[in-house]
């Protein structure tokens, strides 16, 4: 059984731009797709084990009724310009991963996105419906986040915090 989504897109941006935005709290939620990270609360992570807070609304998907609702975000891999990945905690732990991986090309950097829930204990895979963000997702936030960094253009303001 599929426990685990990888989706790839070359971004036209050095690594070190994406890694900048994948690794500050604002920037997660300024190239969300899914439309359940509302804002984040906390410092630019800088290594495994730092944490921030993001508010979430679970209606955004209309499958759970969470409303609204706080999660701690842990980084579990961090490799500066290279990979980042974190796990959620909410009212339990759940134990999924998200991350993302990149590689230096020609054209800037291939970025693959991956959510990897298999160490997710079965009866809450079951309670919670998982997987909780499809495939089409991952892709969504990969265009946000290629149009985010397009050359040229200068890079948004990230939300206050």
């Amino acid at each position: 059984m599929l426990e685990q989504f990888r989706v790839q897109r070359a971004v036209a941006a050095p690594a070190a731009e994406i890694f900048a935005i994948l690794s500050d709290p604002q920037g997660h939620v300024a190239i969300d797709s899914s439309g359940m990270l509302m804002a984040a609360s906390g410092e630019v992570v800088t290594g495994t084990g730092d944490t921030f807070v993001v508010h979430m609304d679970r209606e955004a998907l209309n499958d759970y009724p969470l409303g609204l609702y706080d999660v701690t975000v842990e980084i579990v891999r961090f490799e500066p310009d290279r990979e980042i990945a974190w796990t959620v905690h909410g009212r339990r732990r759940s134990e999924h991963i998200y991350g993302y991986e990149l590689e230096p090309i020609e054209a800037g950097t291939l970025v693959t996105s991956y959510y990897d829930w298999s160490a997710v204990p079965q009866e809450l895979k079951d309670q919670a419906g998982f997987p909780i963000i499809p495939e089409s997702a991952l892709r969504a936030t990969l265009g946000i986040l290629a149009r985010t960094v397009a050359p040229g253009k200068p890079r948004p303001e990230l939300p206050a915090r």
